[in-house]
């Protein structure tokens, strides 16, 4: 069988925030290697982002994909916020997910909101990495 996809002609571009008032990054950072070793441009906001300035830098920075790390408990006060300021700037077609400590019966709710998947502690780096590159938007083409 032929296939009639059309290979990606540029990087997956990947934005990594870390939301709100958490301190710990060593997670994202390990992400953040994980995904540039894969061949992915990776854009660290680096700690203590709001909800404005992380659509913002997606904006900036034409991110196909946002991965949200969160350790602090604080994801069903954040994540709200953050679509909802990717709304208000009419980003519609990145796809968000998210890392960390968020409890298995706050998975479904996050979901809703718009999180395609969640990957909590232990996930191995190659599932996200299969992940993103199955999911990511190809606007090469844009």
């Amino acid at each position: 069988m032929v296939s009639t996809a059309h290979p990606r002609t540029t990087p997956i571009r990947v934005l990594v925030a870390k939301p709100g008032l958490d301190g710990h990054d060593r997670g994202a950072k390990v992400m953040v290697r994980a995904l540039r070793d894969a061949g992915m441009e990776v854009i660290y906001t680096g700690l203590f982002q709001t909800p404005e300035m992380i659509a913002r830098a997606a904006i900036d920075e034409d991110a196909d994909v946002i991965g949200l790390s969160i350790l602090s408990g604080a994801h069903l006060a954040l994540f709200p916020k953050i679509f909802a300021e990717l709304e208000k700037a009419g980003v519609t077609d990145v796809l968000v997910v998210a890392g960390g400590t968020i409890p298995n019966e706050d998975i479904p709710h996050v979901k809703e909101l718009g999180v395609a998947e969640v990957f909590g502690p232990g996930t191995p780096m190659e599932e996200a990495v299969r992940f993103i590159r199955e999911h990511a938007p190809d606007r090469s083409g844009e």
